[in-house]
């Protein structure tokens, strides 16, 4: 009576763990045919589950003796990645805190490191982050960070010189709104200053950058003028010397030059 040994079937999986999408194979040894239980077929077979799943395994001898083996492949979810930016807009100069969550490490791209970073970026800059667990499962996702540039803002005053008691019309142009110093108000504004004053102006943007711009309104002094009657009283016939001083050019009445 001849007695044939059993099959020592061993059953393997490389690797014996994947990320969610990825392939391993499903291999056995031992016998000289295999079944394969939930899926596969022959001596190894590529198996791309989408959760942790137990193949087994018969295999038969040739004298057909039959063995069993169990191999278990893990399947790793992938991360769910998430990128943030705080705020997600700011004027140009100004920073924003860029965040990811979901993940055990991140690559960054254009820049960036770790989970976050600060960003001052000179334009509109659009960052992608892959997230990486502790198994090797990469996810991947962007997040916008918007650069609102400056406002241009430029300041008049006109005229630019005045004399006392005159008026000069001040305006801004540039942006969307204007603050005043030491007054104003508005886009532009009628100015009479007793004395030469600098408006200083900051203008906002819809988006609330901003920028400054100075102008210098002069106010010229009134002069003081003199006339005088050198003598002040004559007699019919006679003539006196009529003199102004305090001033560059005079007008008389009822004429004279």
């Amino acid at each position: 009576l001849t007695v044939n040994p059993l099959p020592t079937v061993t059953a393997t999986a490389t690797p014996a763990a994947i990320c969610a999408g990825q392939s391993s194979t499903i291999a056995a040894t031992g016998a000289n045919s295999y079944v394969w239980s939930p899926s596969g077929s022959g001596t190894s077979f590529t198996a791309n589950p989408t959760s942790t799943t137990t193949y087994n395994v018969t295999g038969t001898s040739t004298a057909g003796c039959t063995g069993t083996a169990t191999v278990t492949l893990t399947v790793n979810p992938l991360p769910a990645v998430t990128a943030t930016a705080s705020p997600t807009a700011v004027c140009a100069g100004q920073s924003s805190t860029i965040a990811a969550g979901g993940a055990d490490s991140y690559t960054w791209s254009p820049t960036g490191s770790g989970a976050s970073f600060t960003a001052t970026p000179a334009a509109t800059t659009i960052y992608s982050v892959t997230g990486t667990t502790a198994a090797g499962c990469t996810g991947t996702t962007t997040v916008t960070l918007t650069v609102n540039p400056l406002p241009t803002v430029a300041a008049t005053a006109t005229p630019a010189a005045i004399c006392l008691n005159q008026s000069s019309t001040i305006a801004a142009t540039g942006a969307n709104t204007y603050t005043w110093s030491p007054t104003g108000s508005g886009a532009s504004f009628t100015a009479t200053p007793t004395i030469t004053t600098t408006y200083s102006v900051t203008g906002s943007t819809a988006a609330g950058c901003t920028g400054t711009s100075t102008v210098t309104l002069t106010v010229n002094p009134l002069p003081t003028v003199t006339a005088t009657a050198t003598p002040a009283a004559i007699c019919i016939g006679q003539s006196s010397t009529i003199a102004v001083a305090g001033a560059n050019t005079y007008t008389w009445s009822p004429g004279a030059t």
